[in-house]
């Protein structure tokens, strides 16, 4: 059933699959972390068809999203908000480590409305307000507010950060990435929002070509068959290193180099941003 133009919804779990049909055995295309605004297309038997941010479209569980109500402002739109700046951060009952369980672990990124300051311990405690309506809290110093983009140092250093996390097809958390999502969540380091998929990245027309000679820190690769079959991507360190989310040799975000045949032969592309 397709819906009105308009309908939002916000995603209520740590990370949500998006599939290419609705079907639990069907492929992961990509994923949206919590917090993260949706549009709704469709629906159809305990689904949704979403649009994220980046335009990107698939099938979502209905169970991981909550639908807002007609005029209701999307989640993390206005008041004090703030995003985990962690790789990971937990969510907890009451402002204590040690009491209960964390609610939950969400994702680097993920956005919150923050409710109150607690009066102990120095403010080390935030409570918020999740996007399903209930509150819980959370450590200040596992939290940031938006803050000035990156600039071509800090980034790569900033990307040092995700070394070992582990690969995931169709991933765009700090639980799992894919080449082009680990790729996509950098350039947003940077406040430049690139397409969600390998090959569409390197025509975005918000780049320019570079040659490999004439590479520098912050440029991204891509790699695959010819340029009509990229399949790969990675940003380019330095010293003739780059880092990327793969499963060659180890399934995690590591740094590889440019004069392993492995991936020299499959280089297609360079990119830099205009």
């Amino acid at each position: 059933m397709l819906l009105a133009a308009g309908v939002a919804g916000v995603v209520v779990q740590p990370v949500a699959d998006m599939h290419a049909s609705p079907a639990e055995d069907a492929e992961v295309i990509s994923q949206a972390i919590y917090g993260s605004p949706l549009e709704l297309l469709a629906r159809k038997d305990g689904w949704f068809r979403v649009r994220t941010e980046d335009g990107y479209e698939g099938w979502m569980r209905a169970a991981a999203l909550r639908r807002l109500a007609p005029g209701e402002a999307p989640y993390a739109s206005r008041g004090a908000t703030a995003r985990v700046a962690s790789l990971f951060a937990n969510l907890y009952y009451e402002p204590d480590v040690t009491r209960r369980a964390p609610l939950a672990t969400i994702p680097f990124e993920s956005r919150l409305e923050i409710a109150r300051e607690s009066e102990a311990e120095q403010r080390r405690w935030l409570q918020v307000r999740l996007p399903d309506g209930r509150t819980a809290w959370i450590q200040r110093g596992d939290l940031s507010s938006d803050a000035a983009p990156l600039g071509i140092a800090e980034l790569v250093e900033f990307a040092r950060r995700f070394i070992g996390l582990p690969y995931r097809w169709g991933g765009t958390s700090t639980f799992g990435y894919d080449c082009s999502g680990f790729t996509q969540m950098l350039l947003r380091q940077r406040r430049v929002l690139i397409p969600r998929d390998a090959a569409p990245q390197m025509s975005w027309s918000g780049f320019i070509a570079v040659d490999r000679e004439n590479l520098q820190p912050g440029d991204l690769l891509f790699f695959g068959s010819s340029p009509d079959k990229v399949t790969h991507s990675g940003m380019y360190l330095g010293n003739g290193e780059f880092i990327h989310a793969t499963t060659w040799g180890r399934p995690v975000v590591q740094v590889s180099r440019l004069d392993d045949p492995h991936w020299a032969q499959l280089l297609v592309a360079c990119r830099r941003l205009k």
